[in-house]
């Protein structure tokens, strides 16, 4: 349970940080910055995308293909990737804000900013990735926790002092900049380019196919749903306000099953059990920071409960499908979990074309429903034993 907590703990400063700092830029700087968290949202899963193969991939490579290049080759050229992929959207800012249906003048600056965060953050991952897998938790910890805190503080102090966006948004990248350039200093090292792409896909295929299509999915779910009104675009941005950092959170599940299946240690019934406490503690944090944050926002409660409940729902049934899930792709068969995990995502995508501001949470619990089926399904058929931990004892 500690190690789960304290990869959650990373990620709970890199998913946080952001959302408080674009509320309180609504509160110091102008209220429109907050639907910043909006309009850069699909973009995050560009960076998932580059991190699942460059990053899990690539130490999951490492190990299983004794490629001892493999880390760092992951990190430098996830990095160029990235840099390509954000530079060309940084460059056409002003059509990516057009195409999301939003104000080009109030956005631009900061819509600028959190791309280039987003790449900042890149970097970050890439490296926690690699510290997560050497068993370094505890630095990892101590590199997000000055990542975010610079960031947060730099953002925060600089509103309190001036309005002018271009220098707010400017100081805090260069400061985060700076940060980030001395942490890959100290934990890259000069290496041969040498990795295998392709066995990288195959390691993490599942969430690299996953990334992919959530950013499908929030790009035109989010375009239909904002067709319908002002409030279904408020009810939906709260919502995501009070627990997209718990589903990110909860990712930190799939993360320990990754790295203790490939270290032979996995133990599914003591993973349930250490997950279901992750999960009641993130519902408990929903509540509190909805009852919080409402009086900000005061959405239509019947539409807000809507989207809420049905993502609590599917929040209590991820522990269970994406550990089985993770399982099946690194021990028993990567493309019949893929082509599963796809399903899923095809049916989520389709969901986010429905002609309903819910089109999002329905194409939700259908996916997880789906996996939960599938997943249980696969592992039955094969009478698959998911306690290595105990294998490994009998064993010795």
């Amino acid at each position: 349970m500690n190690r789960l907590l304290r990869i959650s703990f990373d990620t709970l400063l890199t998913s946080l940080t952001p959302i408080l700092g674009w509320f309180l830029l609504g509160i110091l700087v102008d209220k429109n910055l907050i639907n910043i968290f909006s309009l850069i949202y699909p973009i995050q899963f560009i960076i998932c995308t580059i991190k699942s193969i460059f990053g899990i991939g690539a130490n999951v490579s490492s190990i299983r293909d004794n490629n001892k290049n493999s880390v760092y080759s992951g990190i430098i050229i996830g990095s160029i990737i990235g840099a390509v992929i954000l530079g060309i959207i940084v460059v056409n800012i002003e059509k990516y804000i057009s195409f999301m249906n939003m104000d080009i003048d109030t956005y631009k600056i900061f819509g600028t900013y959190g791309v280039i965060q987003m790449f900042l953050q890149l970097l970050l991952n890439l490296s926690l990735c690699k510290l997560y897998f050497e068993d370094e938790n505890k630095r990892a910890n101590k590199y997000s926790f000055s990542f975010n805190i610079i960031n947060f503080s730099s953002l925060i102090l600089l509103s309190i002092i001036t309005k002018e966006q271009i220098i707010i948004a400017g100081i805090t990248t260069i400061v985060s900049s700076i940060f980030v350039a001395i942490m890959l200093f100290r934990l890259v090292k000069r290496t041969k380019i040498q990795i295998n792409i392709l066995n990288c896909i195959k390691y993490d295929a599942v969430e690299l196919f996953h990334e992919i299509s959530m950013f499908i999915i929030y790009l035109f779910g989010f375009k239909t749903a904002f067709n319908f009104g002002e409030k279904y675009i408020l009810a939906i941005s709260f919502s995501d306000l009070i627990t997209d950092t718990q589903w990110d959170i909860a990712y930190s599940i799939k993360i320990l099953a990754q790295i203790d299946i490939t270290k032979k240690v996995f133990s599914y019934k003591e993973h349930i059990k250490n997950s279901k406490k992750l999960i009641y503690i993130l519902i408990a944090s929903v509540m509190v920071m909805g009852t919080a944050l409402y009086p900000f926002y005061k959405t239509d409660i019947p539409v807000t409960l809507i989207i809420t409940i049905i993502g609590l729902i599917c929040l209590c049934m991820y522990p269970v499908y994406v550990t089985k899930m993770t399982y099946l792709q690194m021990e028993y068969s990567a493309m019949k979990a893929t082509i599963s995990k796809q399903i899923a995502n095809v049916l989520r995508i389709i969901c986010s074309f429905l002609p309903t501001p819910f089109c999002t949470s329905i194409g939700l619990m259908i996916s997880a429903t789906y996996q939960l089926l599938s997943t249980n399904y696969y592992i039955t058929k094969n009478k698959l034993n998911m306690e290595m931990k105990e294998e490994r004892k009998a064993k010795t």
